[in-house]
């Protein structure tokens, strides 16, 4: 039994030292592996749950599933930044140790939600945790892989995790929800959490940055009042009216709370954000085309499970297998990317992205409830090949020519732009739709020829778990019934719509930030610090 380190490594100009033998370093990296893929497959499972979960606990609306992925996604977003900062202060072992027990706990709790509204408490639980693992991960595996092409080969597995998760997330949320229940895809997590806990003890050495960047409380409570707000207002403005007093003053405080965080930060000697960099092309464009790509893709995820079951009446596990198309093609691509992207740079792979996603949404904008499934693994592959193409070149182009000192600050930019970009997608995606639903159940429920009480409950019903089907016992339900799910699909062109116009927004930004100009430009921007 190999006897559990005891050095303490200091990065960022401090000491280090390796774990005492290989073995030990292996175990570590498969504790690390193992804390990935369940916060990876966490996402993708969730998605093809939703429409279960939505049932059981009497989701009334799309509202009420948005904020089930959101909630997760939002406090990730906000406290990326701060956990690694955190981490470099207190211990990364320990405050990884601590995302992993909030990680647990808070799964334990979903797994118990009697209601919508705890499910949605306990997420946000989920997400703290969550914040603390990746960043104190990948500063892990710097400190205890200090050979480099050991660390080379660590990084590129424990990276190469989450294509395996992604890829795999919704067969194993499929098999689950539809053998056991969808609150087995919570207790899944409690095993690997205590063995990711355990190995972390035994074989990981604790490591704290020479000097750790000061906290930012003004910053992080500003960032987060402005995600907060104005993701509140995207997600219920359906429901309350884009022009309802409580829709425009959330979306109004949101933009004065950006407006004093951009004020705040400039003055900060420490900011929790380095806006100057915001300066630099590559790595403005880098933050844009990351929230821009998982825009889509947690747009696409959130809306396609809902599609496939409710709309085309596939199992849950049917559902997930049917997006096999993308996931398997964002798992094998991506290494294939990080290869093109060491050989001939990142604007190749960026602009390519930008159009398979335009083409793969455009697709979808084009498919009806009855459109043959090869058409829509076309769009799949599109989809996946989009974002196989975009992930590994965006945080090479935002860590590139960025200091040596500044090159975490910058990565951690990077997936909180990927984080905001999860909290947009099903945002934004999810109300386009359901505004558009209701306008589209408005106008058929008018034209169509169904008994009036039928066509009043046409006219309000909502999308939702159970929205797309109406109370039985209705004179005409069956016709009215269809007549939603068109409804449903015709509405969901508006979300790929986003999606498509999303994509070409990424290919222009690529255009314009990864030429000679732009990274000339970022040398000077970095030489004035």
């Amino acid at each position: 039994m190999s006897p559990s380190p005891v050095a303490v490594l200091h990065a960022g100009g401090g000491a280090s030292e390796r774990v005492g033998s290989r073995r030990q370093r292996r175990i570590l990296l498969g504790a690390l592996c193992l804390s990935l893929f369940i916060t990876a497959v966490d996402s993708t499972v969730l998605n093809v749950a939703l429409p279960t979960i939505g049932r059981d606990l009497h989701a009334g609306g799309v509202s009420g599933l948005q904020w089930t992925i959101d909630a997760y996604s939002l406090v990730l977003a906000s406290l990326l930044l701060l956990a690694g900062s955190t981490g470099d202060r207190l211990g990364r072992r320990k405050m990884f140790q601590i995302g992993l027990v909030l990680f647990g706990l808070g799964s334990l709790a979903c797994a118990l939600a009697p209601n919508l509204g705890s499910l949605v408490a306990f997420r946000m639980l989920q997400a703290v945790g969550g914040s603390l693992l990746q960043p104190n991960a990948l500063s892990i595996l710097t400190n205890v892989f200090t050979d480099r092409r050991e660390r080379a080969q660590a990084i590129g597995i424990w990276g190469g995790v989450f294509g395996i998760a992604a890829a795999f997330g919704p067969i194993i949320g499929g098999f689950l929800v539809d053998s056991v229940g969808w609150r087995a895809i919570f207790l899944v997590n409690l095993p690997v959490v205590v063995t990711a806990f355990v190995l972390l003890a035994r074989n990981c050495p604790e490591s704290r940055a020479a000097r750790a960047r000061r906290v930012d409380p003004p910053g992080q409570l500003l960032i987060l009042a402005a995600l907060a707000t104005i993701t509140f207002a995207i997600i219920e403005g359906p429901q309350r009216g884009w022009g309802s007093p409580v829709i425009l003053g959330l979306f109004g405080f949101g933009v004065l709370a950006l407006v004093a965080f951009v004020l705040v930060e400039q003055r900060r000697r420490e900011p929790l954000v380095e806006l100057r960099f915001f300066r630099s092309p590559p790595f403005s464009g880098a933050a844009s085309m990351a929230t821009l790509a998982f825009l889509i893709l947690s747009g696409f995820l959130f809306l396609n499970t809902i599609q496939l079951q409710e709309v085309r009446g596939y199992s849950a596990l049917l559902a997930g297998v049917a997006m096999l198309p993308t996931t398997v093609v964002m798992a094998f691509g991506s290494p294939v990317t990080g290869f093109l992207v060491a050989r001939r740079g990142p604007r190749i792979p960026l602009v390519a992205a930008g159009l398979a996603f335009a083409a793969g949404a455009f697709i979808l904008t084009r498919t009806g409830t009855a459109a043959p499934y090869l058409i829509l693994a076309v769009a799949y592959v599109l989809l996946g090949a989009g974002f196989a193409l975009v992930n590994p070149p965006i945080t090479n182009t935002a860590v590139a020519g960025m200091p040596l000192s500044q090159s975490g600050v910058a990565s951690a930019v990077a997936s909180s732009a990927r984080q905001l970009g999860n909290v947009l997608g099903v945002a934004l995606i999810g109300s386009l739709t359901a505004s558009r639903l209701r306008a589209e159940l408005t106008q058929r429920a008018a034209s169509a020829q169904l008994p009036a009480v039928t066509q009043h409950a046409l006219a309000h019903a909502s999308f939702g778990a159970t929205g797309l089907s109406l109370p039985s016992g209705l004179p005409g339900a069956e016709q009215a019934d269809a007549l939603i799910r068109t409804a449903f699909t015709v509405a969901g062109h508006a979300g790929w719509a986003l999606a498509a116009a999303s994509g070409l927004a990424i290919t222009a930004i690529a255009l314009l930030t990864t030429t000679a100009a732009a990274r000339a430009r970022a040398e000077r921007v970095l030489a004035e610090g």
